[in-house]
């Protein structure tokens, strides 16, 4: 028998990218003191613009909020513009959370329909809260988040939760729904649904409004259970031991529980 032939696969080489291209990359993805100051800029920014929103539920339709609106949403769209530039591929072109930004540009940038699914721009704060490019800073710059990473990430998905909710309720209710009039009063039904106490003053009507409160009850039970569980269990270090891989032990432990390797946690002190 003759031996089969061998494939040979010829790689295309990647297409050189522009030189504003590249720096562009850095400022999103590079590890550079600078680049580390903007994403701390971007998650500002996404933190104020829900401040905003929330703020501006109480207050009357003026016109400087429009132009508020159009400027925040010309912003959005400057920062999804630049993520869509570097990305590699379509893939990561259409992330969720590319979408979810393309939702809120657009209801920044309508006139008529406000600024109604801006509240999701909240799930970009989480994604930016979960890159291991912030995560990494933040234990570089934060003594406090390095001993409290994970309490404070269980905190960080509790209240983008809570915050992602308080907008679906009152996006969807307060323009049929008296007792929903502003984001306090959402916020107030997402707490008490969250919490399953359930005082009944407020309730949202309809088979979408039940459904709603299932949600927020099933899901809210599980991120109280992780913090739960971050906050009540016994203090550990994070240490990967070199035999078994396990990550966490006792403060002072000399060995792995694991498999009794001898351990060499470095001491802060």
């Amino acid at each position: 028998m003759k031996p089969k032939a061998r494939e040979i696969r010829i790689s295309t080489p990647e297409r050189p990218r522009a030189p504003w291209v590249q720096r562009l990359r850095t400022l999103y993805e590079g590890e550079t003191y600078a680049a580390a100051r903007f994403r701390y800029l971007l998650l500002t920014f996404d933190v104020l613009t829900i401040v905003y929103i929330i703020a501006t539920s109480f207050a009357p339709d003026l016109l400087v909020f429009e132009v508020m609106d159009v400027g925040i949403g010309l912003l959005i769209l400057a920062d999804l513009s630049a993520r869509l530039i570097i990305a590699p591929t379509w893939k990561a072109r259409l992330h969720p959370i590319n979408l979810v930004d393309v939702v809120a540009c657009v209801s920044f940038l309508a006139p008529v329909s406000g600024e109604g699914g801006g509240f999701l721009r909240i799930l970009r704060t989480l994604r930016l809260l979960h890159s291991k490019l912030i995560r990494s800073r933040l234990r570089h710059d934060n003594r406090y988040f390095c001993e409290n990473e994970e309490a404070i990430m269980a905190v960080a998905n509790l209240a983008v939760f809570i915050a992602v909710m308080t907008g679906l309720v009152y996006e969807t209710q307060h323009w049929k729904n008296p007792a929903i009039a502003n984001y306090a009063d959402a916020l107030y039904f997402t707490v008490t649904s969250l919490t399953t106490t359930g005082y009944g003053d407020i309730t949202l009507p309809g088979t979408a409004g039940r459904l709603i409160t299932v949600l927020i009850m099933i899901s809210g039970v599980t991120f109280f259970l992780r913090l739960a569980q971050v906050l009540f269990r016994p203090n550990k270090v994070k240490f990967a031991c070199p035999q078994c891989g396990l990550q966490r032990h006792d403060v002072d432990a000399v060995h792995c529980k694991a498999c009794g390797m001898l351990l060499c946690i470095p001491n802060d002190d």
